[in-house]
């Protein structure tokens, strides 16, 4: 009787990790955007996330734009803790994280991850994701900086999982919150000169 052989664990995480930077590398709000007219890459800040695509004006695209970008990361950890383990799905988030900021699409220019990242919080660590989200939109409401609201959740993150996941879960939100925070240096230095953008929902010109 013909049997399938078992895949190694090993082989497993390597294709969970190379599906979740491939699927993290799809540009959902290029995607979405396209058909309607809009260049993501001309509006704005040129950014291919949510709040680049607001600036369109079409809320519902944002909307669609930023669950999708979640759930990339979410669905690339999903894949890994029901195929491998808790730490593979740390490791194939953290893959789809990579995939959005360097989209093999794009020629890896991508995005910053931040929904991406909150994707894989959630999924990993909720009441971290929960805590990250609730952070991002008492800053948002409160600033109206998105990077700065997004730099403080995710830059919260790891106290966070510290104490309610566990220190692999603070060790991989550490170094998805550094890659947030390199990849936002340029609007760090806007908030210090003032001249960062806010949130708006108005059209772009």
């Amino acid at each position: 009787m013909f049997t399938v052989p078992e895949v190694p664990a090993e082989i497993t995480l390597l294709l969970c990790t190379v599906f979740g930077y491939l699927f993290g590398s799809i540009p959902f709000g290029v995607v979405l955007t396209k058909p309607f007219g809009y260049d993501l890459r001309s509006i704005g800040s040129g950014n291919i996330g949510a709040t680049n695509v607001l600036r369109t004006g079409r809320k519902d695209l944002a909307l669609a734009t930023l669950v999708m970008d979640a759930g990339k990361g979410g669905i690339a950890a999903a894949l890994a803790v029901i195929l491998v383990d808790t730490s593979g799905s740390l490791l194939a988030g953290c893959a789809a994280v990579l995939g959005h900021n360097f989209p093999i699409w794009l020629r890896f220019k991508g995005g910053k991850g931040v929904a991406t990242t909150l994707g894989v919080l959630f999924l990993t660590a909720w009441p971290v994701g929960a805590i990250a989200c609730g952070i991002w939109f008492l800053m948002a409401v409160l600033t109206r900086y998105s990077s700065l609201s997004a730099l403080m959740a995710l830059g919260t993150a790891p106290v966070s999982a510290w104490f309610l996941a566990s220190p692999a879960h603070a060790a991989a939100f550490a170094g998805l919150a550094i890659l947030a925070f390199v990849r936002h240096h340029e609007n760090i230095r806007r908030l210090f000169q003032g001249t960062e953008s806010k949130i708006r929902l108005g059209k772009a010109q």
